[in-house]
């Protein structure tokens, strides 16, 4: 259970005075070297690590490492507030006023009494009061584009230029019109296409991605986040297609485009077998904890059986091994001096399946992993023994 009472600011303040030391004559020869120039790539792998742990989220893994990754982030803006603060520029209680002070001012429906509709209306306040505050700052409001990191991913960026066009009512009535555009650009990269030209095939080619970024924002689906997502599966379909080909035998290379094709579709098959992503956070998460003789053994069986589940590999190591979604968490340790490992099937533990084609999936899936795992199968209820000797039972909700 997390404890939602403890105070975030006496452990920002713990990190605040680690960084101080790190850096300090005494500290660390690393961390004394290191200046703004040198901070940017970690800065931006620890940015990309918390989304890659968002996703995994998203597909049933961990809050825990997410938990993990973000602060490994939140080191890197305290570490860039201690040289603001070496240098007299800044300290990190500045980092938090300004942006504290920003959101107060830029939520005056929740600080103030302003009122508002919804949060289109919240959009349309935040950009008069951004462009209020830059003019009281520079003498000028700029522009309404403005924000948006020239150094960001192409499709985010153009994805929130249109966002914050959008705000000062530049942009399409509804979604036939967004989708209309794309279709009339992608006539306009067919007759490029045709004319052989590179920089009109490079023009209309950018066009197209600048529509599908807009098309993308108007359904609320991020471009950068739906195409991260087809990498992930393309990466997984094609890791699949080369161990089928590595079990069959088949030298690198040697495989016909058909053959290729037909490992393509079974994995594809593979893959809506298992539940999709789960953005939203579930019931609280639970942990079931086993002893085991053998986590070699428990982990290799775990390892092929916990995706049929649905459930990811959470933390793997020596002595623990983990399995689970965003609301159970079975985690399986090696024996322990003076202690006796649980098993023996003195214990049943029993899931409910989504449907009786899930447990029949599974069914098919453990006599892969384990022939004669998956005997105990009948009526949509499937009971199985992994290698611990922990029994459990896998069945539709009707029974």
């Amino acid at each position: 259970m997390v404890d939602t009472t403890r105070n975030p600011g006496a452990e920002l303040e713990r990190l605040v005075d680690i960084m101080r030391r790190l850096r300090s004559e005494g500290g660390c020869p690393w961390d004394r070297e290191q200046d703004l120039r040198s901070l940017r790539p970690y800065l931006l792998e620890e940015a990309f690590e918390v989304l890659e742990e968002m996703d995994r989220v998203g597909y049933g893994g961990s809050w825990r490492t997410l938990c993990e990754e973000l602060g490994d982030l939140l080191f890197q803006v305290v570490f860039h507030a201690q040289l603001g603060a070496e240098l007299g520029e800044f300290t990190m209680a500045d980092v938090a006023k300004g942006i504290s002070d920003k959101l107060t001012r830029r939520h005056p429906h929740v600080f103030g009494e302003e009122h508002v509709e919804g949060s289109e209306q919240v959009l349309a306040n935040w950009a008069k009061l951004k462009a209020e505050e830059k003019k009281q700052k520079t003498g000028s409001e700029g522009s309404v584009l403005d924000g948006v990191p020239v150094a960001a991913p192409a499709l985010m960026r153009a994805e929130r230029l249109t966002e914050k066009a959008s705000r000062i009512g530049f942009d399409w009535p509804d979604l036939a019109g967004v989708r209309g555009k794309l279709a009339e650009e992608l006539d306009e990269l067919d007759e490029a296409i045709a004319s052989g030209s590179r920089d009109a095939m490079e023009h209309e080619l950018g066009d197209v991605l600048f529509s599908l970024a807009n098309l993308a924002r108007f359904i609320k689906t991020p471009a950068e986040d739906a195409l991260r997502m087809a990498i992930r599966r393309f990466t997984t379909r094609f890791q699949h297609i080369e161990s089928e080909l590595r079990a069959e035998g088949v030298p690198f290379g040697g495989a016909t485009l058909e053959h290729m094709e037909r490992h393509w579709q079974a994995a594809k098959v593979k893959e809506k077998s298992l539940p999709p992503p789960a953005w939203l956070p579930r019931a609280a998460l639970s942990t079931l904890r086993f002893q085991v003789a053998d986590l070699p053994a428990q982990r290799a069986f775990w390892d092929a059986v916990a995706p049929r589940l649905g459930w990811g590999t959470l933390r793997t190591g020596p002595d623990e091994a983990a399995y689970g979604d965003a609301a159970l968490r079975v985690v399986f340790s090696g024996p322990r001096a003076g202690t006796a490992p649980a098993g023996g099937g003195a214990l049943i533990l029993t899931l409910e399946a989504p449907s009786r084609g899930a447990v029949e999936r599974l069914r098919a899936a453990l006599e892969e992993v384990r022939p004669g795992t998956g005997a105990g199968f009948r009526e949509g209820r499937l009971t199985f023994t992994d290698p611990a000797g922990l029994v459990w039972e896998y069945a539709t909700s009707a029974g």
